[in-house]
């Protein structure tokens, strides 16, 4: 079982990017984009988050598995500033949707990143951006090539998705940690900001209970107790905005009572 990176508890907020130049909707300029990680960074640090995923959410409608060359650019400069900034009391990670896994370990490699985000490891899932197969070996060949120790949170039965055929999220967890690789599983509710079933959660437990595993959406203050049993970590990311609102920044009320309901 590979050392958790995060202490029990954590939870891990999200830096959703608007859209990148060259995105199919119209964004800010490269420094505003820095500025506002930056911002948003310092919120997620004041409140107590652990880490953060810094995550190109505002490219949508995604590639599927392999970006063009700016988009790794531009999250390599974001990230670089972030890790400059607070990478010795925050842990980064590397979302580069929807499933980039390799561009995503590119930029890790490039800027230090502690772990990168991959929603579809292995097996084969039916998206809104038609069918995406997980390339697992690709991926743990391309780190090892690198020579990286950034770890890979991979996802377990991604949102927005549902796999070809009949696949439980036991054997899913399986297949994602023992045979695909990943360092830790997430398990998400069906959409961005959606909550998780616990029972998927303790299925996975079940199944992989050597594996670290992280809740990927829906935690609130309200539902933390709900959850907390049964996940080492939580990823926020639409809770934290000022209202809830993904246009919006960061809120740090909002994540000091995200952090103090569900760790402390």
């Amino acid at each position: 079982m590979p050392a958790s990176i995060v202490p029990s508890g954590a939870v891990i907020g999200v830096l959703h990017l608007p859209p990148l130049p060259g995105s199919p909707r119209p964004g800010p300029l490269r420094q505003a984009l820095v500025d506002r990680a930056l911002c948003d960074a310092e919120v997620l640090a004041q409140g107590g988050a652990a880490g953060c995923v810094i995550e190109n959410l505002g490219d949508a409608p995604f590639a599927t598995t392999q970006v063009e060359p700016h988009v790794v650019a531009h999250m390599a400069v974001i990230a670089a500033a972030v890790i400059q900034r607070f990478g010795a009391s925050m842990r980064v990670g590397i979302n580069v949707l929807r499933n980039a896994g390799l561009d995503a370990l590119g930029v890790a490699s490039a800027v230090g990143a502690d772990f990168v985000r991959v929603n579809v490891l292995s097996g084969a899932m039916v998206t809104d951006q038609g069918i995406i197969q997980g390339k697992a070996r690709e991926l743990m060949l391309y780190r090892r090539r690198l020579g990286l120790d950034c770890q890979v949170a991979a996802d377990v039965l991604v949102k927005h998705a549902s796999p070809i055929g009949e696949l439980s999220i036991q054997q899913a967890a399986r297949d994602v940690y023992h045979r695909g690789g990943a360092d830790m599983l997430i398990v998400t509710g069906a959409g961005t900001g959606l909550a998780a079933d616990p029972a998927r959660l303790q299925a996975a437990r079940q199944a992989v209970p050597e594996a670290p595993l992280w809740l990927g959406s829906g935690l609130t203050p309200a539902n933390a107790a709900l959850y907390r049993p049964h996940c080492d970590a939580a990823i926020v990311g639409t809770y934290l905005h000022r209202g809830g609102q993904l246009d919006q920044p960061l809120d740090v009320d909002r994540v000091r009572a995200v952090v103090q309901a569900f760790g402390g």
